[in-house]
This record gives structure tokens, C-alpha cells and sequence, in this order.
């Protein structure tokens, strides 16, 4: 079969599933989820020999220690990927919730009630969890799910579709559900967004050529975010050796992340007392600094920031850092560079933490933490299904409820309109 009618055989597959999961009940949803959270833990070790075939696939092509560190399962990831879905299986199910309910002058009973999208089509690189999440996510929302991660995670992510295939047929849905785009080829993700007939939206997670690669080519609606130039801000009257953890948290625990911390804004105040204790910070982890002139006035041997420094987004162990005069003109540097993704602001002045809160336009806002929690399972959704940047239809991590829409269903005892 060739690539075009292994794709739309599996878009069809996938909009006649949407049908059998509409009548799905959440018990037997929650068992499949937990079914395949242990088969997850049980077949680990053929997880990560698939995984090891990937691994030495990237280092062959060369790709960077943070993008292997992406795609790398470990114990640990094995862990997180099964608790994930226990924490799905455990959540309440959107499905058939009535958002809001009225009752007309007419009499007519009005409620608006959660449905799922349909077929969401996930395209992504790296990270084979997102295939766990992704199938997880779908499934309690009750969305059929086309996968189709990056080629460098075609075993992984094989390993993991068989385990999510036998645990559909154990519980009597249609394989349909959720479908692994089983080959390397390019080609695949162009005729998958061309499926406007079968999918309903597509979801790309990844790095920023990805994202506006879909973009320019489906037609279908994507739900995006393009990057992660994310910001802290440390404020006149922050806690500096808190803001040293944040900071550091923010850059150094994994820098090839789209919530890392990008830009480090320091208020001139504190910049001559913090800057210094921060730098050694960064300087232990190998952290590359590139400043502003007023920051290289504080920290001489760092380098030089260029103006490419500041809407860039490093995935990497290296930071842009810009001294300030005060808030006002930190939000105007974050509304000038930002990607609209996650902002934080450390201070123990509660005024402007209410100010901060409510003037950057970003899809999760900090006060006192690290941009790091910009993540589903971090703020409580279970997992995620990404992050929007978009607003419509979502704005910041996808859980469950984001994973579906509202249709109106009305009740009557025999109203007419006139």
C-alpha cells in the first residue's frame, strides 16, 4: 500500500472510531488508560530497545544532547509516563458535562454540553511520551488520535503503539482510535493535512520550523504555539536569593524545553547584588550569558548580547540578560520579544505582582515560581496534549477539557417559534 492510502485508510479508520467512542462509557475508558499504564511498566525493557535503536539513530544524524535528551526513556520516564495516564484515568470526564444550563422565558431548557472534537491529528518530534500522553488525552475526551511522531522516534514510538493496540482490542474499540503513523517518510505528514474530510484538527509539537511548516500546509485548523521565549523578571523588591533558584531552575534543569527560561530581566536596583550570585550559578552549570551593555558593567567576561539574542528561543544551556529600569519597562521588553508562552515575575511587593498578572499577555503568568510549571501535569490537568499560544480554541496546556467543544442541546414540551 503506498504512503497516500496508508494515511487515508487511517483518517478513515479514525472518523468511524469517533463513533463507537461517542457511546464509550468513562469506566471503560479508564480501564484502557490503566491497562495501558501497566503494560507500559511491564514491557519496559522492550520500550527501551526500541528507544536504544532511536538514540543511536539521532547521534548518527548528529542531532544536540538536548534533542537526544528529549527522546531518551528512562526508568524515570517510564514512571512518568504510566503515572500519567493513572492521573488521566482519575480525572473527571468532561464528556456529556453541561457547562451551563438556562431556562428561557419560553420555557425552554438550555444547556450547553461538552463533546469531543473528533480526529485531532498529533504531529510531533522527539519525546515518545507524547505518544503516551497524546493517546491518553484523546481517549478519555473521547477523540480519535492519528500520531505521527518524528522520525528519529519511529521505534520507540512503535513499541508504544503496540502496547496502546492490544489494550483497544482487549477492551473492544476499534484500533481506529488511536493510530501510529507507522513510517519515517515526509511525505506522510503532507497527506495527513490534507485529510480536511476526516480530521478535525491538528495539534504540532515541536520546534518552530515544524510548527510553521503544518501551518503553511493544512487545511486544516491548527492549534500552534511557534516557540518558547519565556521570561523572569526579578523586581525591585524580590527575594534575591529566591530568585536565584527560580532563575536557575528556570534555565538549567532542562534547557531544551519550550518553558525554559530564555530571558533573564533584572531591575537595576538589585541587578549589582543579584547578577553576581546568579552568574555563579550559571557559570557552575555551563551556562553561556550573554548580556546587555548594563549587564556587562556588572558581569565583564560574559558575553555581548546581539539584538538575534532576544526573541530567540536557545533550547540550550544559554541566556540573554537584560538590566531594567523598573516593571514598566520589563513588560515592555516581554511584550516586544515574547512568544505569548510563560512569563514570571519574582517580587514580594503584591502590587505589582497584580500588575505583572495582569498585563502580560502570556499563556501562564508566575508570581514567585519557575516558568518550569508551565505544563499540564504540573498545574493539575493529568497530562497535556501541548501548549497553546493561539487562544482559540485553547490558550496555554491542553488537558481534557480542552480537548473538547460545547454544542447546545435544548429541551422543550412543544414550543414553536412565532
Amino acid at each position: 500500500m503506498t504512503i497516500e492510502m496508508t494515511i487515508i485508510e487511517m483518517a478513515r479508520a479514525a472518523r468511524a472510531a469517533t463513533r463507537e467512542l461517542a457511546r464509550c462509557p468513562s469506566e471503560l475508558k479508564n480501564q484502557v488508560l490503566l491497562a495501558i499504564a501497566a503494560a507500559v511498566e511491564s514491557e519496559a525493557k522492550r520500550i527501551k530497545s526500541g528507544n536504544a535503536r532511536d538514540l543511536a539513530y539521532a547521534r548518527d544524524r548528529g542531532l544536540s544532547d538536548a534533542m537526544i535528551d528529549r527522546l531518551a526513556i528512562t526508568d524515570a520516564t517510564i514512571h512518568s509516563m504510566a503515572q500519567g495516564l493513572r492521573e488521566v484515568a482519575g480525572l473527571s470526564d468532561p464528556v456529556g458535562t453541561a457547562d451551563e444550563t438556562t431556562l428561557r422565558p419560553n420555557g425552554l431548557e438550555v444547556s450547553r454540553v461538552r463533546i469531543p472534537l473528533g480526529v485531532i491529528g498529533i504531529i510531533y518530534e522527539s519525546r515518545p511520551n507524547v505518544t503516551i500522553d497524546a493517546a491518553g488525552l484523546c481517549l478519555k475526551s473521547g477523540n480519535a488520535a492519528i500520531l505521527r511522531g518524528g522520525s528519529e522516534a519511529l521505534h520507540s514510538n512503535q513499541a508504544l503503539a503496540a502496547i496502546i493496540q492490544q489494550a483497544l482490542a482487549n477492551a473492544g474499540l476499534p484500533e481506529g482510535a488511536v493510530q501510529v503513523v507507522p513510517v519515517r517518510d515526509r511525505a506522510a505528514v503532507n497527506i495527513l493535512l490534507e485529510q480536511e474530510e476526516y480530521v478535525d484538527l491538528i495539534i504540532p509539537r515541536g520546534g518552530e520550523g515544524l510548527i510553521r511548516f503544518v501551518v503553511a500546509h493544512s487545511k486544516i485548523p491548527v492549534l500552534k504555539h511557534y516557540k518558547g521565549v519565556c521570561h523572569v523578571y526579578v523586581d525591585a523588591d524580590a527575594d534575591l536569593d529566591m530568585a536565584v533558584e527560580i532563575g536557575f531552575n528556570a534555565k538549567v534543569q532542562r534547557p531544551g524545553v519550550c518553558n525554559a527560561m530564555e530571558t533573564l530581566l533584572v531591575h537595576a536596583d538589585v541587578a549589582s547584588e543579584f547578577l553576581p550570585a546568579m552568574a555563579d550559578r550559571f557559570s557552575a552549570a555551563g551556562v553561556e550569558m550573554r548580556g546587555c551593555e548594563r549587564t556587562l558593567e556588572i558581569l565583564p567576561e560574559i558575553t555581548p548580547a546581539k539584538e538575534a539574542d532576544w526573541p530567540a528561543e536557545f533550547l540550550d544551556l544559554i541566556v540573554a540578560i537584560k538590566v531594567v529600569d523598573d516593571m514598566h519597562q520589563a513588560g515592555d521588553h516581554i511584550a516586544a520579544y515574547s512568544s505569548n508562552h510563560t512569563e514570571a515575575i519574582v517580587t514580594n511587593h503584591y502590587g505589582r505582582a497584580r500588575q505583572f498578572v495582569q498585563e502580560i499577555d502570556s499563556s501562564v503568568v508566575l508570581v514567585n515560581a519557575s516558568t518550569r510549571f508551565n505544563d499540564g501535569g504540573q498545574l493539575g490537568l493529568g497530562a497535556e496534549m501541548g501548549i497553546s499560544t493561539s487562544k482559540l480554541h485553547a490558550f496555554g496546556p491542553m488537558g481534557l477539557k480542552e480537548l473538547t467543544t460545547t454544542k447546545f442541546v435544548v429541551f422543550g414540551d412543544g414550543q414553536v417559534r412565532e
